[in-house]
């Protein structure tokens, strides 16, 4: 008589319950999960939630025992319903420059880099991360070597800015003095590809009694996916960046392959009618500069032609070598010449300088460790 032995008991791995994390919450939302949970009744939500609010987006805590104003029984049913951990940080960089990049987890698979650049903006900048890898393929870039995995909830690109905060001992929110005073989406992936959950991650940054870092100091970059520009202006007010670094469809289209889709005509058209769009609000074009591609003198001066009427700043931005990049970065001398026509032509164009770029964490160099090693062992693999 045969005997079959049932191993699925023994290979199964219990089912360990995730908590909801409300780090990552709307007010709207935050709210909802506390009556959901059967934690608030739903008269009394409203008031709880702005409590809650108040505690993890103003002092930055990840235990629920620490906020005093709340009696001890709820903060007990909070901590046994919810969570306030932050994601894992799988490693942490600081440049001899002063910039510091961390590598974060926030699940199975799912790594972001987060770069903080000091001496940007007011104080320093938070360039955070709206995807994991990206779709644009764009080629002087080395995010875009790695393929889209996801795009990122509100919730993940919001603890990217209260990793910042922790390591920069920014708790509670300063009125003054603050190390990080912008947010710019110039991380991995293209925003625009995730407009809602950039937009919900943009009202809890700029929300007045948590983070609060004006809207004015947010800046949301895109290759230009025109469709969503109209609702970008009306759902964030964000100050818009554009990652041009092309005068005429031939090149961009080699550079931007995204530009195939939405030419230069239809991206300046969508610019200008930016909402908001005004000397005070200007538009920031960042153009990169590559040496014998798009640096010569008659690419500025057709800068100068394309962008006209267009209230706008230029950022010139040395290239950023990565390991296997066909292009090189145009001498300094070449870079000031570009800038000086520019200035001419009635346009700002600070010269980026560049921060970070022996930890990889300068503008174009961010991709995932793991992508990194996943790439490594393919060479390996193919050079035995």
């Amino acid at each position: 008589m045969g005997v079959t032995l049932d191993l699925s008991r023994a290979t199964a791995r219990p089912h360990v319950a995730v908590k909801p994390n409300l780090c990552g919450l709307t007010r709207t939302e935050l709210a909802a999960a506390l009556v959901e949970a059967d934690v608030v009744p739903a008269a009394k939500a409203k008031m709880r939630a702005g409590q809650l609010w108040r505690w993890i987006h103003h002092y930055g805590v990840t235990d629920f025992a620490l906020m005093t104003d709340i009696a001890k029984e709820t903060r007990a049913a909070l901590a046994e319903a919810f969570t306030l951990a932050r994601p894992e940080i799988v490693e942490r960089q600081v440049s001899k420059d002063g910039a510091r990049k961390w590598l974060i987890r926030t699940a199975p698979g799912i790594e972001i880099e987060t770069v903080y650049i000091p001496d940007v903006g007011r104080a320093g900048a938070l360039c955070v991360s709206s995807q994991v890898g990206c779709t644009l393929n764009c080629t002087f870039c080395h995010t875009g070597t790695q393929a889209l995995v996801r795009n990122l909830t509100a919730a993940e690109i919001v603890a990217q800015v209260q990793v910042a905060r922790d390591d920069l001992a920014e708790w509670p929110s300063p009125k003054a003095d603050r190390r990080l005073t912008n947010i710019v989406f110039m991380g991995m992936g293209e925003p625009l590809y995730n407009l809602d959950q950039v937009a919900a991650a943009i009202d809890i940054i700029a929300d007045n009694e948590g983070i609060a870092i004006s809207r004015r100091r947010i800046t949301v970059s895109t290759s230009g996916v025109v469709p969503e520009l109209q609702a970008l202006g009306e759902k964030t007010q964000a100050m818009l960046a554009i990652s041009l670094h092309a005068t005429n469809d031939a090149l961009r289209e080699t550079l931007v392959p995204l530009n195939r889709k939405y030419p230069l005509a239809q991206l300046m058209a969508g610019i200008r009618a930016y909402p908001g769009l005004s000397n005070a609000k200007r538009v920031t074009f960042e153009y990169v500069m590559l040496k014998g591609v798009n640096d010569s003198p008659a690419e500025a001066k057709a800068l100068v032609q394309l962008l006209k009427g267009i209230p706008a700043k230029i950022n010139l931005i040395p290239f950023n070598p990565w390991p296997g990049t066909p292009y090189e970065c145009s001498s300094w001398s070449t870079i000031e010449a570009f800038a000086a026509i520019l200035n001419r032509g009635g346009y700002a164009s600070p010269i980026r300088t560049p921060r970070g770029r022996d930890i990889l964490a300068a503008c174009g160099q961010l991709k995932s460790e793991s992508e990194k090693v996943r790439a490594s062992a393919r060479r390996k693999v193919a050079e035995g």
